[in-house]
């Protein structure tokens, strides 16, 4: 599993928010004046547009969708004040 790709998604994240970019989506979403509600909000699209994909059994929309919500999870997490480490941890316990 490359899961040094979410560690890297993770801190770029957390980059975008300490410098912003003119024009950035993770800003964008985390900074929204709805504020953590937004990325709850994409969670949930994305975790539909998800399940459509994977009833219709799309392989390649099924990657892509999946990718999208994790992605969005990561936002949310970030939005909610909840470590990634915290939640890999938790992964793990369950594990044993």
């Amino acid at each position: 599993m490359k899961t040094e790709v979410l560690a890297e998604v993770w801190e770029i994240i957390g980059d975008r928010l300490e410098n912003p970019p003119e024009q950035s989506y993770v800003v964008e979403i985390l900074t929204h004046r709805k504020g953590a509600d937004k990325a709850l909000e994409k969670v949930g699209e994305e975790a539909t547009e998800f399940l459509l994909a994977a009833k219709n059994d799309d392989y390649a929309r099924e990657v892509e969708e999946a990718a999208d919500l994790i992605f969005h999870l990561l936002l949310a997490l970030k939005a909610t004040g909840i470590d990634l480490a915290d939640v890999l941890d938790e992964l793990g316990a369950r594990r044993k």
